[in-house]
């Protein structure tokens, strides 16, 4: 078992003040693989004081050197991607394959992403030829408060760090308890690039402890947060005390509409979005729209599809699926599987239990509801696992209402080959993202949602913007 129970703090590594041990569960053997530390008040003062301290000389740190440090980074992050993605699969049961080529691959395509916009961005700009002597200014909004998920580690984490670095933010990140092991892997490369002691610290705990000391700091300037509803809503009351500022990318409950004109692929490709991940992604497509003349040729589709759907042991390699992350997720999947079963959906791929031959581990069938309403809680609730729920529909507005009609809005999907349409309905769903026809949503594309899905743009551009203020300045020249 792995001990990795201290702290990046100020350039070192650290002990805890207050040892607090917690265990890392491999969620494919449900064995201990590690164990850390969860991070106290004490902890968390340290830690904000370094990042604090570390401000002033960071954020008058030029673009150039910026960029200098970040292309190491990426390439340093390059030499350890085998190891990002070991860690991954052994910390949330993403298969190797998919562990290597998108868990650990996305982390560097944001990495590469980051340093391309923040070349090209203007920190200092006029307000334009009509107020020649007014002037912007794009300043880093100060000390960050980190806090990031277990589905997506690296994903997640390097869309907060690299555009808080570039932008000349100082941090503290404290990533799930759950998965935190790619993050320290993340802290040693980022301690090999020698970025200055207190820019980067980083803080294991829970929501309950750590990351409420972090979100209530009266030093801290932002927090930006990915994670459940809930806890963005508990996140932002914290802020609003001192009017911190807040960027929040939260659940969701993807609508993906099939008119009858799909292409062939349509049914099949929504069901590997949904089940991807072990459905452990926000924006997974988990309501599946069919308008009525395709209906039935869709559901048998669809359970030979889900029957024939490999889950299997993370390590093998493979185009299967692992375990969800822990046994409360495991048990809450099964909650709502019965729920649905209850509320008299039509179960008719998947259910209840493990797959055949998967005793141990916290694996899931991945299962197929069809004639569910869109008021079962099935419908309205984000799952979390391997879940698809198929709704009926007869008209382009229905399947517009049926879509809107839920608490979320991050990613909804349209499958038709009438162009007309696709701009139609897109400009009608009220959620921060469509994907059409399978095309997915670009690596600098902004990522985040309406409602309550959160508040705040992550990736590209926008996802700069979010960790600067900006300031207006007369009479300049």
């Amino acid at each position: 078992m792995l001990n990795k129970r201290k702290f990046y703090i100020n350039g070192e590594w650290v002990d805890p003040i207050k040892p607090y041990d917690c265990n890392v569960i491999n969620p494919s053997t449900e064995e201990n693989c590690a164990v850390i530390s969860i991070g106290s008040k004490e902890d968390v003062n340290v830690a904000v004081k370094s990042a604090k301290d570390a401000f002033n000389d960071w954020a008058f740190t030029s673009k150039e050197e910026k960029i200098k440090l970040l292309e190491t980074l990426y390439s340093n992050y390059k030499k350890r991607w085998a190891d990002f993605a070991n860690a991954i699969t052994m910390e949330m049961g993403a298969p190797k394959d998919f562990a290597t080529k998108l868990q650990a691959g996305t982390g560097a395509s944001h990495m590469k992403s980051f340093i391309r916009y923040l070349k090209n961005f203007d920190f200092e700009k006029p307000l334009g030829e009509h107020a020649p002597n007014q002037r912007l200014l794009y300043e880093p909004k100060g000390v960050c408060a980190l806090i990031t998920p277990w589905n997506w580690p690296m994903n997640q984490v390097c869309l907060k760090v690299m555009p808080a670095l570039s932008a000349g933010c100082t941090m503290v990140l404290k990533p799930s308890e759950l998965a935190p092991l790619s993050s320290m892997i993340l802290a040693e490369i980022i301690d090999e690039t020698k970025f200055p002691p207190g820019v980067f610290n980083l803080v294991n705990g829970n929501g309950e402890t750590t990351g409420n000391a972090l979100t209530s700091h009266p030093d801290i300037d932002m927090i930006s947060f990915t994670g459940s509803t809930r806890a963005g809503a508990l996140i932002s009351k914290n802020a609003a005390n001192d009017f911190k500022r807040v960027s929040l990318e939260l659940g969701g409950k993807g609508a993906n509409i099939i008119f009858k004109d799909a292409d062939p692929e349509a049914v099949e490709r929504g069901a590997t979005r949904c089940f991807r991940n072990s459905g452990q992604s926000c924006n997974a497509p988990t309501r599946m729209l069919v308008e009525k003349p395709i209906y039935k040729e869709t559901v048998d589709k669809l359970i030979k599809f889900a029957n024939d759907f490999k889950v299997d042991d993370p390590t093998k390699e493979g185009d299967h699926i692992g375990p969800v992350i822990s046994e409360t997720q495991f048990n809450k999947i099964q909650s709502l599987i019965q729920k649905g079963i209850d509320e008299g959906a039509n179960l008719v791929a998947g259910g209840l239990g493990k797959p055949d031959g998967l005793n141990k581990g916290y694996y899931v069938k991945p299962t197929v509801f069809t004639d569910v309403k869109n008021n079962m809680e099935i419908a309205q609730t984000e799952i979390f696992g391997p879940v698809l729920s198929v709704i009926p529909f007869e008209t382009e507005e229905e399947a517009i209402s049926i879509a809107n009609d839920t608490t979320y809005g991050l990613t909804n999907y349209i499958q038709t080959q009438d162009q007309n349409k696709v701009q139609r309905v897109a400009r009608k769903l009220r959620s921060g993202m469509v994907d059409v026809n399978g095309a997915g949503i670009a690596v600098d594309a902004p990522f985040g949602g309406f409602k309550h899905s959160g508040i705040g743009r992550e990736a590209g551009q926008d996802g700069l913007l979010e960790f600067l203020e900006v300031k207006s300045v007369g009479g300049w020249s």
